[in-house]
């Protein structure tokens, strides 16, 4: 049964990262907006909404500090993992934009929360900083592609995509595409977590495990799936917008919010350590976002060895090897 759960969540995910894509262009297309900035966006902040919800609910039930781990695991895997496959099955080119200013204002926004969380402690003026900081470059973004689209259309005759959908057909497809990635995650991770808890049944780390490998891959296969479907379909520009977006949003407005409704903790540990390897990563995303003319198979193999690396260390500091 839980084999059933685990394929039927995977092909509800797939459909609702196909739904998800077919109204993020025809939605670019209707605002007069760049499929990058819709990735950066709508999409991302769609695919990172479940961290939200989870984040807000564990600081009102008294448990703020779910928050922190819940950023931190989720933006090393949108870039080391997700990305990772991502790249090895489709191979990107990212757009001028994404080095010279999506990728600057991720990078500025995990150094703000490193910055923050210095005295272990992020409160409640500094998630409202986040909070300003997020609206104004979601405005400044939609201005510039906004100023940029009805330039290109008045000097060449500029169409942002041929196959048109009406406003409101993108509107329902968006929303499809969200609720199917979240159930869809849902169910995988379930029906993950019950196969997982059967193979490692007698290991006394067993819940530490799961936590860190099946229930990290199933909190980010919304970004991993919308990232597939959009480069599948040459959409890469959502594809990379997804993921840098998630990891703007999940700190400046996932960690924002929570930080408004309640001071959050942050753990030696994850300053010590988890902070490192966000901080780190984010920089090597930046080598192979530059080097070369795209990011393919090199750069995934890259990627996916830094998560495995970072994986592999969570597995063997709780068996107590180090």
């Amino acid at each position: 049964m839980e084999y059933a759960i685990l394929l039927f969540g995977l092909g509800v995910l797939v459909v609702g990262g196909e739904m998800l894509v077919k109204g993020a262009v025809g939605f670019s297309a209707a605002m007069k907006i760049t499929p990058l900035v819709i990735g950066l966006t709508v999409v991302s902040f769609g695919t990172s909404a479940p961290e939200l919800l989870v984040s807000v609910q564990s600081a009102m039930n008294g448990n703020p500090g779910i928050a922190i781990g819940n950023i931190v695991g989720s933006n090393i895997a949108n870039i080391a993992l997700v990305l990772g496959i991502t790249v090895l099955i489709f191979p990107i080119v990212a757009e001028r934009q994404t080095i010279q200013l999506d990728y600057p204002v991720m990078l500025f926004a995990t150094f703000l929360f490193y910055l923050f969380a210095l005295d272990n402690m992020i409160v409640l003026w500094e998630g409202v900083v986040m909070i300003i900081v997020l609206l104004i470059f979601t405005i400044g973004l939609i201005y510039h592609s906004r100023r940029q689209t009805k330039k290109k259309e008045r000097e060449e005759d500029y169409e942002l995509e041929d196959e048109k959908l009406p406003f409101w057909k993108s509107g329902v497809f968006l929303g499809l595409g969200l609720v199917g990635l979240y159930f869809g995650s849902q169910w995988f991770v379930n029906g993950a977590v019950v196969i997982a808890d059967s193979v490692l049944a007698g290991n006394p780390d067993k819940d530490s495990i799961i936590g860190v490998t099946v229930v990290a891959l199933g909190t980010s296969t919304p970004e991993l799936v919308t990232s597939c479907v959009a480069a599948y379909r040459k959409q890469t520009d959502i594809s990379v917008g997804n993921l840098i977006g998630s990891n703007i949003f999940n700190i400046f407005a996932v960690l924002g919010i929570t930080s408004v409704i309640t001071p959050i903790e942050v753990s030696d540990k994850v300053l010590n350590f988890d902070m490192y390897w966000v901080i780190a990563i984010s920089i090597l995303l930046f080598f192979t976002l530059v080097v070369g003319k795209k990011m393919g198979r090199n750069s995934g193999l890259i990627l996916l060895s830094s998560y495995v690396a970072y994986i592999s260390i969570i597995v063997l500091k709780i068996k107590g090897v180090f």
